[in-house]
C-alpha cells in the first residue's frame, strides 16, 4: 500500500489538481470487480466480434469488491489529508461505469468538462446539475482503474492546473454556481494546460480536485477499459475564506486561485 502523502505531494495536489495513488487496491479486487461488470455487459469477454459500441454505460455498483477498493484505511487517511479530518463521507458506491471498447467509431462523450456536484431544478437531468465555488457536495473526483490502462486504452485526459482556472470562473457565480453545461461552454476559454493521461495498472486511483477539467478519448488498444469516476462527498461545507493555516488542501487550492 502507498505511504501517506508527504508535503511535496500535498503541494502537487494543490498546484496540479491531482495526485496518483499506485497500488491503492489489489489485483484480486480488480478481477472480482471486472467479473461483476462483465456479467452485466450485453457482450461477452471471449467474443470481441460483439464489441461494436465504443462505450457501454453500466449502473451504480456497491458490491463488496467495489466498496473495498475505495475504503482502505490508507485511503481514508489520505482523504483526511486532502479534505480535512472527517470532512468527507465514506463511499457506499463507485457510481456508474463507462466501459470503453476498442472500436473504430468514436463515442459522443469525449468533450472537456468538470463534473457537477449538486442538483439543479430537475435532479433527474444531469446536464442541469451544478457546481459552485465552494464545491458544494463534492470533496474530490476519483478516477479508479479496475483494468490496466496504457496510453492506447482510452485513458482519461486531465488538464494539469485547470482547477485553478475553473475556480476563477466560478468566483462570482454565488452559491448557485453554474450548471454542468454552462460551465462546459466556458471551458474553451481556459488558458493552455498540459494534458496528462490517467494511465496505470489496475488498482491505481487518481484523486483529483473537484474543479479539475478532464475529458474521455477514443480507445485504440485491445482490451476494454474499466474505470469508475465517483465523487468523494463532503460532510461539511469547504471553508475558502479567512487565513486559517489549517485549511484543507482542496480548499487551499481554491483560495490560491482567487488571490
Amino acid at each position: 500500500m502507498p505511504d501517506l502523502l508527504n508535503n511535496k505531494e500535498i503541494q502537487q495536489f494543490i498546484q496540479d489538481g491531482f495526485i496518483r495513488i499506485d497500488n491503492a487496491f489489489s489485483e484480486e479486487l480488480a478481477i472480482s470487480a471486472r467479473q461483476i461488470l462483465w456479467s452485466d455487459l450485453p457482450v461477452e469477454e471471449s467474443k470481441p466480434e460483439q464489441w461494436t459500441e465504443p462505450v457501454v454505460w453500466l449502473g451504480m455498483y456497491s458490491q463488496q469488491p467495489f466498496l473495498d477498493s475505495v475504503n482502505s484505511e490508507v485511503l481514508h487517511q489520505i482523504f483526511d489529508q486532502l479534505v480535512g479530518q472527517g470532512n468527507w463521507l465514506p463511499c457506499r458506491s463507485v457510481g456508474s461505469f463507462p466501459v470503453r471498447f476498442p472500436v473504430a467509431r468514436e463515442s459522443n462523450d469525449t468533450g472537456i468538462h468538470v463534473d457537477a456536484s449538486f442538483p439543479g431544478e430537475d435532479p433527474s437531468n444531469f446536464f442541469e446539475w451544478r457546481v459552485n465555488v465552494k464545491s458544494k457536495g463534492r470533496a474530490l473526483l476519483m478516477l479508479i482503474l479496475y483494468s490496466d490502462v496504457s496510453e492506447d486504452d482510452a485513458p482519461t485526459v486531465i488538464y494539469k492546473g485547470s482547477h485553478m482556472d475553473v475556480a476563477r470562473i466560478l468566483s462570482d457565480k454565488g452559491d448557485d454556481g453554474l450548471s454542468f453545461m454552462e460551465l462546459a461552454d466556458k471551458l474553451h476559454t481556459l488558458p493552455h494546460r498540459d494534458a496528462v493521461k490517467a494511465t496505470g495498472k489496475a488498482g491505481t486511483i487518481y484523486l483529483c480536485h473537484p474543479f479539475l477539467a478532464h475529458s474521455a478519448q477514443a480507445h485504440k488498444g485491445r482490451s476494454p477499459k474499466f474505470m469508475a469516476q465517483p465523487p468523494l462527498l463532503l460532510r461539511n461545507e469547504l471553508s475558502i475564506t479567512g487565513a486559517n493555516p489549517e485549511v484543507a488542501p482542496v480548499a487551499k487550492a481554491i483560495q490560491q486561485a482567487l488571490k
